[in-house]
C-alpha cells in the first residue's frame, strides 16, 4: 500500500508493504542479546497447585510470565528519566510517532583500548542531512550482533562532542546498535546522554535514545520514514520497535 504522510516539516510518500524491521526480538534463554550483567530472559508458564498455563503439559492455553530489563535485553527506548532524579516516562514522551531518519554507517576509531564514535564522523556521514533521527550502524556489522553477549566487553561509545553535536544539531532521536551510547565502564559520568538530552540544565523531554538495534547490510544508508513501536510501559524505557520505509 502507498501511502503520503504530512509530517511536521514535509509531505512524503512511502510503501507501507515494505517494512524494514530494524529490532532484536526478545526471547528467553542465553542466545538472547545482552548487557549489563543481566541474567537471561526468562519466559515460563504460570504454575499453581490448580492450573498450569502450558497446553503441552496438560493447561487449557499457553499462560506465560516473562522477566527481562529492557536496557539490557533487546532494542530498547528510553527518556531522560533513565538518567534524571524526577521521574519521566518513555510512554508520555512522545506525541506522534513517525519521523525523518537518516541512516549511516560508522566504523568506531580505536583510542587506546575503546571504539569511539567521534563528531567528525558523524558530521562527514550526515554531510549536512536535515533529519529528526539519526540511525548508527556500526561496521564491522556481523548477524551476530544480534546475540551478542557484551557484558564486559568494552563495547564502542558516543564521544561526549558527539552527542553534544547531535544536540546542537536539532536530532531529537538517536538509535544505535550498541547497548549504550556511553562507555560501559564511565564511572557513572553518562556524558554522551546527558549532553543529547541536555541534562540536567534543561532537559529535552521531547527526545529519546534507542539501543541494541539491528540494521541489516540490505538497508542503504540513507533517508528513510521512521516509525516507533512500543508497549505503552510507564518506565523510563520500553522494549521498542524501529521500522523504517522507504521513501518513494
Amino acid at each position: 500500500m502507498i501511502a503520503t504522510i504530512q509530517l511536521p516539516l514535509q509531505k512524503i510518500k512511502v510503501d507501507l508493504e515494505q517494512p524494514l524491521d530494524i529490532s532484536i526480538p526478545l526471547k528467553a534463554g542465553p542466545g538472547n542479546v545482552s548487557a549489563w550483567y543481566l541474567d537471561p530472559i526468562s519466559i515460563e508458564p504460570v504454575k499453581t497447585d490448580q492450573f498450569v498455563g502450558d497446553v503441552n503439559q496438560g493447561g487449557s492455553v499457553n499462560f506465560r510470565n516473562i522477566a527481562f530489563n529492557p536496557h539490557g535485553h533487546g532494542t530498547h527506548t528510553e527518556c531522560v528519566g533513565h538518567i534524571s532524579k524526577a521521574f519521566y516516562s518513555v510512554n508520555e514522551t512522545l506525541s506522534h510517532y513517525y519521523f525523518m531518519a537518516q541512516v549511516i554507517s560508522v566504523t568506531p576509531e580505536m583510542q587506546g583500548e575503546d571504539g569511539v564514535i567521534t563528531q567528525n564522523q558523524l558530521q562527514q556521514a550526515l554531510h549536512g542531512s536535515q533529519t529528526e533521527a539519526v540511525i548508527i550502524r556500526t561496521l564491522p556489522n556481523p548477524t551476530s550482533k544480534k546475540a551478542h553477549q557484551y557484558s564486559s566487553t568494552n563495547p564502542p561509545y558516543l564521544e561526549e562532542a558527539a552527542a553534544q553535536w547531535l544536540h546542537d544539531s536539532g536530532i531529537k532521536h538517536l538509535l544505535i546498535d550498541l547497548p549504550s551510547v556511553d562507555r560501559e565502564l564511565d564511572e557513572g559520568k553518562l556524558l554522551a546522554h546527558r549532553a543529547f538530552w541536555n541534562y540536567p540544565d534543561a532537559p529535552r523531554l521531547d527526545c529519546t535514545i534507542t539501543e541494541l538495534i539491528y540494521v541489516p547490510d540490505a538497508v542503504a544508508d540513507g533517508a528513510y520514514l521512521l516509525e516507533f513501536q512500543f508497549p505503552p510501559f510507564e518506565n523510563d524505557a520500553s522494549p521498542s520497535r524501529p521500522v523504517l520505509y522507504k521513501l518513494l
